[in-house]
């Protein structure tokens, strides 16, 4: 005759497999922060905001629901109660979090974006004083193909702008040979400024931003389910009492 523990692993195995599920995501979460942090970290040194990078959030918050999804995966192997509520409880608080944060960040959208773009000017003002800033915004109008906040007429009244007698940096280059940086001569220029890009960029991909943030709560919320219902069977198990649905 198989045990009530037998029995219940048989009728249950979501709680565990939903464990593993999410610790897979939040894997996948920790390995986008890295890359995005690794290879935009450059870019987000432009911004004026002062607030922690989303990279930084991304890779902080992955690495500590790894961790908690594996205590999750063991409280459900093992059946400890005190376990599963404590995952329950720690999934709560980041669903609260990550739907404040993301309330915030569309409250405060035009601050984030006014952020970026005063960063976006002091860029312009220390370049070549400030060579962290200065490499983060010759990236940035390479790989969006800009040049200057608006238009490449920012760079013209730049400090170092004058230095170089009204030119623009080699990075507002479409190519090095046959780029004429002093206009009003702009052949082979970057006409397009790089604040309308990132904007653009955003608004382009905001559905696929939130149907993300929906499916990581939804996925929360099943899990809080999961491991309230499995908490709530352990004291009938103990006590060899099961009941079949």
């Amino acid at each position: 005759t198989a045990s009530p523990r037998t029995l219940t692993r048989l009728l249950h195995p979501k709680p565990r497999q939903g464990a593993l599920r999410r610790a897979g995501v939040w894997l996948t979460m920790f390995i986008i922060g890295l890359w995005a942090k690794v290879f935009l970290g450059s870019y987000l040194e432009l911004s004026a905001n002062s607030s922690p990078s989303a990279p930084a959030i991304l890779l902080a918050t992955g690495a500590v629901v790894i961790i908690w999804g594996f205590l999750g995966c063991f409280g459900a192997a093992t059946e400890h109660r005190g376990l599963l509520r404590a995952y329950s409880a720690f999934l709560t608080t980041v669903m609260a979090s990550g739907l404040a944060a993301g309330l915030s960040a569309l409250l405060y959208r035009k601050n984030i974006a006014q952020g970026f773009q005063e960063g976006l000017h002091q860029a312009l003002l220390t370049y070549g004083k400030d060579e962290g800033m200065a490499d983060a915004l010759d990236a940035l109008q390479r790989s969006l193909s800009c040049c200057g906040v608006q238009s490449y007429r920012d760079w013209l009244t730049t400090p170092w702008g004058l230095e170089q007698n009204g030119s623009v940096p080699f990075s507002c280059c479409q190519a090095r040979q046959g780029c004429h940086r002093s206009p009003p001569d702009t052949r082979g220029l970057h006409h397009d400024g790089c604040f309308p890009k990132v904007l653009a960029f955003v608004s382009s991909n905001m559905f696929y931003i939130a149907t993300a943030a929906l499916g990581l709560a939804l996925l929360q919320l099943i899990g809080i389910v999961l491991a309230c219902l499995l908490a709530a069977r352990i004291p009938a198990r103990l006590m060899g009492i099961t009941t079949l649905h």
